[in-house]
């Protein structure tokens, strides 16, 4: 007889942080072999995105692009996410298949929000393209839904992530950009805290599913 799943006070429940789409998380759960009753999905906030880890809230955060903060340890490379923009549903690209992060130099994009690290911002949204265009990163939000209300309402781009077409409403385009690569996802956990032996094993089972 199969036991049954823990429950959101078992120790053995795994407390992972995403940010996001949610369906990156769960494919990192499938490639570890994990049953998702097992795991218990937390978004973290984006514009203070280390707080849980570190106040040991979570075991394990989803990260994505490389990560150099002293305190934490990542994973070797889960998965990847495609980059694309978010524009509204009106705005000049977005029937377009996909498209140069050069054109995206015309339109105003988004800054760092909150303590998120400058130098991973800088890879979200680059500063210049390529080329040398300057990318102006003018309007502030903290949140997805700010951002795609703000995306929805006028010709401001969000340079990101193709996974937000996961949970983009109807009045946003998530278009591909052909020429960014994408991003790395690892998870990531405090160097000091001494994992628990199931938090251990779904990261070595999500490393070996990753690499077959």
């Amino acid at each position: 007889m199969p036991e049954p799943a823990p429950n959101a006070t078992d120790t053995r429940v795994i407390r992972f942080g995403y940010h996001g789409s949610a369906d990156v998380a769960s494919h990192i759960i499938r490639l570890a072999g994990w049953d998702e009753a097992a795991v218990r999905l937390s978004e973290y906030d984006v514009a203070d995105p280390f707080r849980g880890v570190r106040a040991d809230e979570l075991d394990l955060m989803m990260i994505k692009f490389g990560l150099t903060e002293p305190d934490l340890v990542t994973s070797r490379v889960l998965t990847e996410d495609a980059r694309a923009v978010v524009v509204g549903a009106g705005h000049p690209l977005a029937a377009r298949e996909s498209v140069s992060i050069e054109e995206l130099a015309d339109y105003d994009t988004f800054a760092r929000p909150g303590s998120f690290p400058g130098y991973v911002w800088d890879e979200v949204v680059p500063p210049r393209t390529p080329a040398g265009r300057p990318i102006r990163r003018s309007h502030l939000v903290s949140a997805i839904p700010e951002m795609m209300r703000l995306v929805s309402q006028c010709e401001a781009v969000h340079i990101s992530l193709l996974s937000l077409a996961d949970i983009a409403p109807p009045r946003i385009r998530v278009v591909p950009i052909h020429d960014l690569p994408p991003a790395p996802v690892t998870v990531a956990w405090r160097r000091e805290r001494e994992l628990p032996v199931h938090v251990r094993e779904f990261i070595s089972a999500a490393e070996a599913g990753a690499a077959r």
